[in-house]
């Protein structure tokens, strides 16, 4: 198996596309909304991915957030309240917002669910700070960590109970970032006593079974390369400081935050020491240089996604009960004037 993720080009399987993931036989696929139209023709792609090598559990993700982050977009599908809903109801009334968010979040789920998708690539536990860039902004769950902490538990929680595991981003922190890692690579400059506030919600929560990494260089750990890239931050700060121990993701190896071939940047990924590559735009010439650029998987990697997947079913979630689960959220963010 190929220690990498995959995208695609369109709303169904290419002849090449098939034939290169049979070959290949990546760790999974990620959609974006040029892959999706409707509820029909994307459970269709879903289960013709899955149909490859015919696993029930394959991971298939989507960047489903919420807010400025959705690829399944209405009118087809509902839109979804971004973090920082949850972050100002936690003002007023910190139960309530723990429970708003858990019950979102299984409703979102279900969604996916029922379009064949195993994956969520959220939540974030980027502690979000002043004066950095907005591209994190109210994409966040807040400021104070142990509040992101807390209402990224139940938005995992949320995923789970729809048969759905969601992905815990940024590692080591995103928030503090004064650039966006999608045009440039951001350099944080913060001391180490600092960026422990970044680190406490992954460390709440590094039980977690998948985490992505950040593009972000953080000069007091490895002056040279971006957390991704780094041997140092993913062994010694995300391995041993934070311990986690599940599925390390990279975040998107197009981003140019990165320098180099896009298989280049996937081999010094790997080399550092993150489980799989995360390659997003479903270019045929850029698939085949990382799949001919990677070692095989690792046995410790292929343990990892087992695990990852354990728990995902996407016939889990009834979706009919998804509306009696908003109506209780909307009961609750109202207390905020914070309803979608």
């Amino acid at each position: 198996m190929t220690p990498a993720i995959f995208g695609l080009a369109g709303l169904t399987l290419s002849a090449d596309e098939r034939a290169f993931f049979r070959d290949a036989d990546p760790a999974g696929y990620i959609l974006f909304g040029r892959n999706i139209a409707d509820r029909t023709q994307l459970r269709r792609l879903t289960d013709s991915l899955r149909a490859i090598h015919g696993r029930d559990r394959t991971f298939i993700c989507i960047d489903q957030e919420g807010g400025r982050v959705a690829r399944m977009k209405p009118p087809e599908w509902r839109a979804w309240p971004a973090g920082e809903a949850f972050d100002r109801l936690y003002d007023l009334a910190p139960a309530s917002a723990i429970e708003a968010a858990r019950l979102n979040a299984r409703a979102l789920g279900l969604d996916l669910a029922e379009a064949g998708i195993s994956i969520d690539c959220t939540p974030l536990l980027d502690v979000r700070q002043p004066g950095a860039h907005d591209v994190i902004g109210d994409r966040a769950l807040g400021s104070e960590p142990m509040r992101v902490a807390a209402l990224g538990r139940v938005v995992l929680d949320g995923l789970a109970a729809a048969g759905v595991a969601g992905v815990v981003k940024h590692m080591p922190g995103h928030g503090r970032a004064g650039a966006d890692s999608h045009k440039e690579l951001p350099t944080v400059t913060a001391g180490d006593a600092d960026l422990e506030t970044d680190l406490r919600p992954f460390r709440a929560l590094a039980g977690a079974p998948i985490a992505m990494t950040g593009h972000i260089r953080f000069t007091a750990w490895d002056a040279e390369n971006p957390a991704t890239q780094s041997p140092f931050v993913i062994e010694q700060v995300i391995r041993k400081r934070i311990g986690f121990s599940g599925l390390l993701l990279t975040d998107d190896l197009d981003m140019a935050a990165l320098a180099g071939s896009v298989p280049d940047r996937a081999a010094r990924a790997i080399a550092a020491g993150c489980d799989i590559a995360l390659n997003c735009w479903g270019k045929m010439e850029d698939m085949i240089g990382i799949a001919g650029a990677l070692p095989a998987m690792s046995a410790a990697t292929a343990g990892r996604l087992v695990r990852a997947l354990v728990a995902t079913d996407p016939g889990k979630g009834d979706i009919a009960i998804q509306g009696a689960l908003l109506a209780e959220r909307d009961a609750l963010l109202a207390l905020a004037g914070a309803r979608t």
